[in-house]
């Protein structure tokens, strides 16, 4: 099954059915029926609550939608190892670099996001859901 890290914009995508929400909710879909493997890194939750709150200033909503994405997606640790060697990765955006290096560390198969370009430096395929529906 492939292994893939799902970038905080695709699943601002998929809840705020902002542009190309339907390929990210199925890629969402994908992830709950067990035909993708699907990731995040830590620090994408704190920002999605962040968001979520700032949107809905609903903390019983916030706390049932980081609950059903904690439960779809395996979430990858951040530790001091990843923040270092992020410093040092090729993508220039930090951000950015820690999925990098969260995704090399983990053995994902691929990085799928809005934005490719801020990864064109990744040492990790990155492609848009559309793309990645593609291959």
């Amino acid at each position: 099954m492939k292994k893939i890290l799902v970038d905080l914009n695709i699943i601002l995508d998929f809840l705020n059915k902002r542009n190309f929400h339907l390929e990210a909710a199925q890629l969402v879909d994908m992830c709950v029926e067990k035909k993708l493997s699907g990731y995040m890194c830590a620090h994408e939750i704190t920002t999605l609550s962040y968001f979520l709150f700032k949107e809905q200033k609903n903390k019983a909503k916030v706390i049932n939608t980081i609950t059903t994405i904690l439960d779809i997606f395996t979430i990858i640790p951040i530790d001091d190892v990843i923040l270092r060697n992020s410093l040092v990765s090729p993508i220039s955006d930090y951000e950015d670099a820690v999925i990098e290096v969260s995704s090399m560390k983990t053995n994902i198969d691929c990085i799928i996001s809005r934005n490719v370009s801020d990864f064109k430096e990744s040492r990790i395929p990155v492609y848009t859901p559309e793309q990645f529906f593609l291959l």
